[in-house]
């Protein structure tokens, strides 16, 4: 029933591979930028088709093994989808908003040098956030993590030869290491807790069923969701990993509308969403989530009021991903 799942993420990443390798020669800024809207346009409405199938599914929760990846010990890692009423929601978000951004960047970029590269590169974060949104298992999940951090590292710095713009592209790029360790640290610590119960997984839907062998509100759960919640600050600019995104908007304007302002800065709230069932056992961690999304919030709203550059005042829009913490925790 959902077995076109896996073309959310293939579109985008096709027109990424064609315009990456052939859009030099193909120079036709209509057919290059086209093209790459045509992808995600594609993505969309393969989404909207499996958001209206789940809706009328009594079934809410699938998983779609792609392939297998690998074999370590009794651990068995797969290419995995998940769809479910979070991730059908946040697909339709990623490809909704993706198709007007590219649209709107066809015109915008024109005249751009390297103008393939963009959509190459606005293509490719698209596929990366689908994989990240989709992930049915950590490492999936890790997959498209990363790629969005190269993209926004790529597209922030788009006009490399400007030294802002690099500088910014590196910033952004090293801060978000910080976070990822994070997250690898979390994955860690939880796969070694549950293999020490007899359970070996890192799959979203079985350490959701298996979160009750750890103890709630103990020390082990709360490091875990802690060093996930670090991980979470990077991707999504909290205190005290913030400082990259107002440096950010160095890259072109619809960069700063697709990546930091709709999709790859939710990554981490979406992250805490997905395993949301070992945040719901650490309340130590929800309070820390909770007063560093209103310290977030507060601080970036007061450096955003004397801004009179309007990309960088929408640049310290982390105060909104700070209620948005807020709320979770």
């Amino acid at each position: 029933m959902y077995g076109n799942l896996w073309l959310i993420p293939f579109f985008p990443l096709l027109g990424a591979i064609i315009n990456g390798l052939f859009g030099k020669k193909i120079k036709n800024e209509a057919v290059i930028g086209g093209l790459g809207t045509l992808m995600i346009f594609l993505s969309f409405l393969v989404a909207v088709q499996n958001f209206f199938r789940l809706i009328g599914d009594t079934q809410k929760v699938h998983e779609i093994v792609l392939a297998s990846w690998m074999t370590v010990g009794n651990l068995q890692v797969n290419w995995e989808l998940l769809l479910d009423p979070l991730s059908a929601v946040m697909i339709l978000v990623v490809t909704g908003v993706g198709t007007l951004i590219h649209l709107y960047s066809i015109g915008y970029m024109h005249g751009e040098t390297g103008y393939y590269r963009f959509f190459s590169y606005l293509n490719l974060f698209a596929f990366s956030m689908l994989m990240l949104v989709l992930g049915g298992n950590a490492l999936v999940m890790f997959i498209g993590w990363e790629g969005v951090g190269l993209c926004s590292y790529l597209l922030i710095g788009y006009y490399y030869e400007k030294k802002s713009a690099s500088d910014a592209a590196k910033k952004a790029f090293v801060v978000n290491r910080i976070g990822d360790f994070g997250f690898l640290c979390g994955l860690f610590i939880l796969f070694w807790a549950l293999a020490g119960q007899g359970v070996w997984t890192i799959n979203f839907v079985e350490i959701a069923a298996n979160a009750h062998l750890l103890e709630a509100g103990g020390a082990l759960i709360t490091i875990i969701t802690l060093a996930f919640f670090l991980g979470a600050t990077g991707k999504s600019a909290q205190i005290p990993l913030f400082t990259w995104l107002p440096d950010a908007m160095e890259g072109p304007t619809p960069v700063s509308a697709l990546i930091h302002a709709a999709t790859m800065v939710t990554a981490g709230i979406y992250m805490i969403g997905r395993m949301n069932i070992l945040f719901a056992m650490a309340p130590s961690t929800m309070m820390t989530i909770a007063i560093i999304g209103a310290a977030t919030a507060f601080l970036a709203a007061s450096i955003g009021l004397p801004q009179n550059d309007i990309k960088r005042v929408l640049a310290y829009s982390c105060f909104q991903l700070g209620y948005m913490f807020l709320a979770m925790g």
